[in-house]
């Protein structure tokens, strides 16, 4: 991504990202142990678990409507600043697509640059 950045030649902006899907999500997140992402995931799942007999929507598994969930209370999009042609991301900050299904899935990012004009 910091190439985008860079092979556009956006000193100062904003970068935002979208995920084109409903049971995945963006988030900044420690990038430098991932015992945190561990530790995230093991407190969605009791916040938010599988198999709940109460979930009306389960055509695709039991993964489904939790990861529905998951994806609201997190979400598809983050905007960074940019500055000085790079994202200004703190020291232990890392973008992550967050998969709330168990499967693998080909999923759709857009990222769009705003430069500033001056």
């Amino acid at each position: 991504m910091q190439e985008v950045i860079s092979s556009y030649h956006i000193k100062n902006g904003l970068c935002n990202i979208f995920i084109q899907h409903t049971s995945a999500s963006l988030i900044i997140c420690e990038n430098a142990d991932l015992a945190v992402l561990q530790d995230l995931e093991y407190w969605l799942a009791k916040q938010i678990p599988e198999n709940d007999p109460n979930y009306k929507h389960t055509m695709e598994g039991s993964d489904d409507m939790p990861s529905h969930i998951r994806s609201i209370i997190t979400s598809p999009q983050i905007t960074i600043p940019i500055t000085n042609n790079k994202l200004a991301l703190g020291t232990w900050q890392g973008i992550f697509l967050y998969e709330h299904r168990r499967g693998s899935f080909s999923r759709k990012i857009i990222i769009t640059t705003i430069k500033n004009g001056y």
